[in-house]
């Protein structure tokens, strides 16, 4: 099988366009610099992946090969992933009270647009890739379908609350169709659009930059979830997880909810 071939069957199997171009990228890769698929080579090449990358970029190298191997019927040849090593606390997760900051600071500028790119964020637990391809349309039923690969359906809910205001929003600028957040030119903003302007407006209100980032709000999103309705369950479904394991770092404290804990009880 070439590589022209196993793009093809990527396709086929409708992986992500990003994901395609990192396995043909790993392959090609490999290819180019170890002598033909064997045991030995597999091994050499995980071990410089361990050695120079981290572990989640290592597992998906090996997950690349992993699928070429499948296409070519080596299975025997199949890579053992790493073990990530999970930290028992969170990171860099955005406060409510800095997030109910940025929204009101955006809000009292009228600055609407990323007023509700904040809301949707941190109300809705997408991702940023999803909040690109959200369309006036989805806010007039309320939910957004996301389809995965292998076309597992993620439905991806509006609360009513957050509707209502950007129905009220949308129409008062005369919005009834379209892409719900756009630039200047009326295309869809970019996922590393949003990064940048989310360390843009964390530094102009003051908040500190390393919890202004996509992820952040989601993080915020499946704590308070957690918090309000104790099931992790049906928070698994609503975040997209493929295993309920993944859910489970939201059950655990932030490093600064943490010490504060710490600071309150240990007084010995």
């Amino acid at each position: 099988m070439n590589h022209q071939e196993f793009e093809r069957h990527l396709r086929g199997e409708g992986l992500s366009p990003n994901t395609i171009e990192s396995y043909l990228w790993t392959v090609e890769y490999f290819d180019a610099n170890y002598d033909g698929l064997s045991e030995e080579n597999l091994l050499a090449y995980k071990g410089y992946l361990m050695e120079y990358f981290k572990p989640k970029t290592v597992n998906l190298r090996i997950q690349a090969m992993n699928k070429y191997l499948d296409c070519l019927g080596m299975q025997h040849l199949r890579l053992k992933a790493v073990r990530i090593q999970q930290k028992p606390f969170l990171e860099n997760v955005i406060s409510n009270s800095d997030y109910r900051f940025l929204k009101t600071s955006l809000k009292n500028d009228d600055n609407s647009q990323w007023y509700f790119v904040v809301w949707f964020l941190g109300a809705t637990g997408a991702r940023v890739s999803e909040l690109t391809r959200l369309k006036v349309e989805h806010v007039q039923e309320g939910h957004f379908d996301i389809y995965s690969k292998g076309g597992k359906l993620r439905r991806l809910y509006i609360p009513k609350k957050l509707r209502e205001e950007a129905l009220s929003w949308l129409e008062g600028s005369g919005r009834e169709s379209g892409y719900l957040f756009v630039n200047r030119y009326g295309k869809p903003i970019t996922p590393r659009g949003i990064s940048q302007q989310l360390k843009k407006y964390a530094r102009r209100y003051g908040i500190e930059e390393s919890v202004v980032y996509p992820h952040s709000f989601r993080h915020l999103y499946a704590k308070n979830f957690l918090e309000r309705c104790n099931d992790i369950a049906l928070l698994a479904d609503l975040m997209g997880h493929e295993s309920i394991e993944t859910t489970r770092i939201y059950l655990r404290r932030t490093a600064t909810e943490q010490r504060a804990i710490v600071d309150k009880v240990i007084t010995w």
